[in-house]
C-alpha cells in the first residue's frame, strides 16, 4: 500500500440534514474518511500526538531555529509540576499539574495568544500523594479537548470533564486500582467514549466511560498476563510486574474498529463497541510506555523481550486471539525506544532510543535504513510537521532532521529548563512544555492560526479514528 499525502482540505457542513441513524454501518465507513476532516479542524492538536495520536502535525511555515530568543513569540512560568503535553483548541491550551506536593491535582488553561494563564482549577485533592517515580510526576497523562469540553485523568486519582469555560461538567474517581509510582497513560476519545487503561499493581483493566457523563460504558479486565501476577507477588518484580503506562491506540482493521493497548506481558486489542478482546500477542515484560502507531495495515507496537529490553514489533491485526509469529511481519531487536513513541512517515518508521540512538527502519521490511546518535536523553516523542522531524531530548536540545532514507540533519536549538513532555504543534508555531515554562515558538508574531492544511501520511480512514463520529 502506497501512503499518500493529503491535499488542504476544505470546509464544508455534512451536519445539515444529516442524521447518523438514517445510514447503515456501511455507509458510515464510506463517510468516515470525512467526518474526521470535520472533527480535525475543530481542534488544532486534541490529544497526545496530536490529531491522529500518532505525531503528524497540520503546519506550515514552523521554525527550524531557535533559542531562548529568537523565534520565541512567549515563554511563560507553568505553576506546580507536571508532564501532560499541552492540547489546542482555538486560543485555549489546556494542560495539568501538581500542587502541594502532589495533594493538589489541576487543570491549566493559557491563552495561546498571550500565553498568559487563564484558568488554574483544582479537580482531585489525594490525601496521600504517595510515592513517585524519577522520571514521573502527578500529573502526566495529557488531557484530551473536543467539542463538548475537556477530559482530564489523574490515574487511580481520577477522571474528570470541563466544559471550555472551566466549569465541572462530571468527575469519576471510582476506578479502584493502585498505581505505586503514579500514573502516565493519557485517556482517548472515540465517538461518545472515552478509553482509560488502568493498569495497576493489584489491578489490570481497560475501560470506556461515557464522555457525556463519566460513567462505565464496558470494563475489560486485562487476560493472559496469569505470570506477571505471579511475578507481582514475589521476587525482584514483586507490586510492580502488572503496571504499564502506555497510551491505547484506536486503528480500523478488517473493517472494524480496534482499541490497542500494550500492558505487561502483551498487546491486546478490544472492540470499541463492547470491549471484546479481539486478539493478544504476549513478550516478557512490564512498564511499558511508548504509544502504538499505525500504517500499511500493520500496528508498530513496543513489547519487551526482557526487563530492560525492548522489541518492536510489525502486527498484522486481522486475526483472532492469541498471535503467532506468522501473524508479525516482522520484528526489531535493536535500538529500540522504552518512552518515546516511534513515528511512521510514507515508507519509513523512525525510532529514538531513551539515549539518543536514533533509527530510520523500512516500515514494511523492517530494513534499518540509518542510525544516528543524536546525543542526549529522550522521553518526549518526535513530532512530523512542516516536512521535518523534531525530537526533543530531556537537555531540552531539540534536533531538527529530514525524514528519508539518509540521515540529513538540519538544526541544533537549545531551551533552557528540561524537556520530557511532547510537544505540540497549532499553525505556524511550536508549543513546548519544559519542566518549568511553556514556550510557543514561531518565525513571526502571527496571531492568525491557519484553516487545517494536512501533510498527513497515509490512508485517512485507517489512520485518523480518533474523535469520529462512529455510532455503536
Amino acid at each position: 500500500m502506497k501512503l499518500t499525502r493529503m491535499s488542504r482540505c476544505r470546509s464544508f457542513d455534512v451536519s445539515r440534514g444529516l442524521s447518523p441513524r438514517l445510514f447503515d454501518m456501511k455507509n458510515l465507513l464510506l463517510l468516515y474518511g470525512w467526518l474526521i476532516l470535520v472533527s480535525v479542524a475543530s481542534a488544532d492538536w486534541p490529544q497526545f500526538r496530536g490529531p491522529d495520536g500518532q505525531g503528524h502535525a497540520a503546519a506550515v511555515d514552523l521554525p527550524t531555529n531557535w533559542d531562548e530568543v529568537r523565534h520565541v513569540r512567549w515563554k511563560r512560568p507553568v505553576p506546580g509540576r507536571g508532564l501532560s503535553s499541552p492540547v489546542i483548541r482555538g486560543d485555549q491550551i489546556w494542560m495539568t499539574t501538581a500542587r502541594d506536593e502532589g495533594h493538589s491535582l489541576r487543570a491549566l488553561c493559557f491563552a495561546a495568544d498571550s500565553g498568559n494563564l487563564v484558568r488554574e482549577i483544582e479537580l482531585f485533592r489525594a490525601a496521600d500523594a504517595g510515592p513517585l517515580h524519577a522520571k514521573n510526576s502527578y500529573a502526566t497523562p495529557t488531557p484530551v479537548i473536543g467539542d463538548a469540553g475537556v477530559y482530564f485523568h489523574f490515574g487511580m486519582r481520577g477522571t474528570a470533564s470541563l466544559s471550555h469555560q472551566g466549569e465541572v461538567l462530571w468527575k469519576n474517581d471510582r476506578l479502584r486500582y493502585y498505581q505505586p509510582y503514579s500514573a502516565a497513560s493519557s485517556p482517548v476519545m472515540f465517538s461518545d467514549r472515552l478509553f482509560l487503561t488502568c493498569d495497576g499493581g493489584d489491578e489490570q483493566f481497560v475501560v470506556a466511560l461515557s464522555k457525556r457523563s463519566g460513567n462505565v460504558i464496558w470494563s475489560t479486565p486485562r487476560a493472559h498476563n496469569e505470570a506477571a501476577r505471579v511475578r507481582s507477588r514475589t521476587g525482584a518484580r514483586r507490586g510492580y510486574a502488572t503496571m504499564s503506562y502506555s497510551t491505547p491506540l484506536v486503528v480500523r482493521a478488517n473493517a472494524e474498529y480496534q482499541l490497542v493497548s500494550p500492558g505487561a506481558d502483551l498487546v491486546a486489542a478490544y472492540d470499541v463497541k463492547t470491549g471484546e478482546e479481539l486478539w493478544w500477542y504476549g513478550y516478557d515484560g512490564f512498564s511499558l510506555v511508548a504509544r502504538p502507531v499505525f500504517g500499511h495495515g500493520l500496528v508498530y507496537v513496543v513489547g519487551v523481550v526482557e526487563q530492560g529490553r525492548h522489541e518492536l514489533y510489525a502486527i498484522r491485526p486481522e486475526s483472532r486471539g492469541q498471535l503467532k509469529e506468522e501473524d508479525l511481519a516482522w520484528r526489531l531487536t535493536q535500538n529500540c525506544p522504552h518512552v518515546p513513541s516511534p513515528l511512521l512517515i510514507d515508507e519509513y518508521l523512525y525510532l529514538i532510543r531513551d539515549n539518543g540512538v536514533a533509527s530510520c527502519v523500512d516500515a514494511k521490511t523492517g530494513e534499518i535504513e540509518w542510525q544516528q546518535r543524536l546525543g542526549g536523553n529522550y522521553s518526549a516523542s518526535p513530532v512530523y510537521a512542516d516536512g521535518k522531524i523534531y525530537c526533543f531530548s530531556e537537555e531540552g536540545k531539540t534536533t531538527v532532521i529530514l525524514p528519508g532514507p539518509k540521515f540529513e540533519q538540519l538544526a541544533v536549538n537549545q531551551l533552557e529548563g528540561r524537556i520530557l513532555a511532547s510537544p505540540a504543534v497549532t499553525g505556524n508555531s511550536l508549543i513546548i512544555r519544559t519542566d518549568t515554562h511553556l514556550y510557543r515558538l514561531e518565525k513571526k508574531s502571527s496571531g492568525a492560526i491557519p484553516s487545517c492544511s494536512l501533510s498527513q501520511p497515509g490512508d485517512v480512514s485507517q489512520r485518523f479514528p480518533r474523535q469520529s463520529e462512529f455510532v455503536p
